[in-house]
């Protein structure tokens, strides 16, 4: 499998990884088991705090660990061509950022401010359009950029509210991006993941009833793991994909089809 994978030594940046139960901490673990090189970025000093923790505890190699605001075009920059300075070629990108002011989050969707509607977008989708743009140098060998998403992109979800706006224009991003980036042996996708108790999750108003909800009416009767996230990803990132582009794949035990 490892042979498939082609992953061995890869170069793969990961991005937003916030405690154990982020999504792109189950990403992380997978990568590991392929034996990719994986580099992280960090926005705040806490996070880099949490981050460098749960590598110790896991005996994971801290090589590259890269301060990266992605509200912040500069920071983007300076980060990239930090880590294409030190690792030469970028194999991949693991893009598992979003963020939306708490009161955005709550009440009537009619009543998000104009600030609020701005960030969420800037933070969760034109990110991933300002770190495809700042990578890109460094990808000479082509490679894989993969984004996280959720249904709330194409339904409205109660208490989603302007998170699933910015996840609708996150996954038409990747559609340009993957459009652009092609000619260059790059691909673009991003993976619709059913909820998991990230600290984001946190956040949503009742949540725990969605979770509820997706085990009693999706046809694997069960809610995801931050594992199967994280080998699907690892998929998506590999060889095995290398057809695939622009795609939004739900891993979500089949809710998404659900009538």
């Amino acid at each position: 499998m490892e042979d498939l994978l082609k992953l061995k030594g890869k170069n793969i940046v990961v991005m937003g990884v916030a405690n154990e139960r982020s999504i792109a901490w189950g990403v992380a673990q997978s990568l590991y088991k392929s034996g990719a090189n994986l580099i992280y970025t960090y926005r705040l000093e806490r996070s880099l705090g949490k981050l460098t923790k749960l590598l110790e505890q896991n005996n994971y190699p801290q090589e590259l660990i890269v301060q990266c605001d992605v509200n912040s075009d500069e920071s983007i920059r300076k980060a990239f061509a930090e880590i294409g300075e030190k690792v030469g070629v970028i194999h991949g990108i693991v893009h598992s950022i979003a963020f939306a002011h708490a009161e955005d989050l709550k009440g009537d969707f009619i009543n998000t401010s104009r600030e609020g509607f701005a960030f969420a977008n800037d933070t969760s989708a034109y990110s991933l359009v300002a770190v495809a743009r700042e990578a890109k140098p460094y990808m000479t060998e082509g490679g894989s950029i993969v984004t996280m998403s959720y249904l709330g992109a194409e339904r409205a979800v109660e208490s989603y509210n302007v998170m699933g706006v910015a996840k609708a224009a996150l996954e038409s991003s990747v559609r340009y991006l993957a459009l652009n980036l092609g000619k260059y042996g790059i691909r673009v996708n991003a993976l619709s993941a059913g909820p998991i108790r990230t600290l984001a999750a946190k956040g949503i108003p009742g949540f725990n009833e969605i979770l509820k909800l997706i085990e009693e009416k999706s046809p694997l009767k069960r809610n995801v793991t931050q594992e199967e996230v994280g080998d699907m990803t690892l998929a998506m990132l590999s060889h095995l994909s290398r057809g695939v582009t622009g795609e939004v794949i739900y891993v979500d035990s089949g809710y998404n089809i659900i009538g």
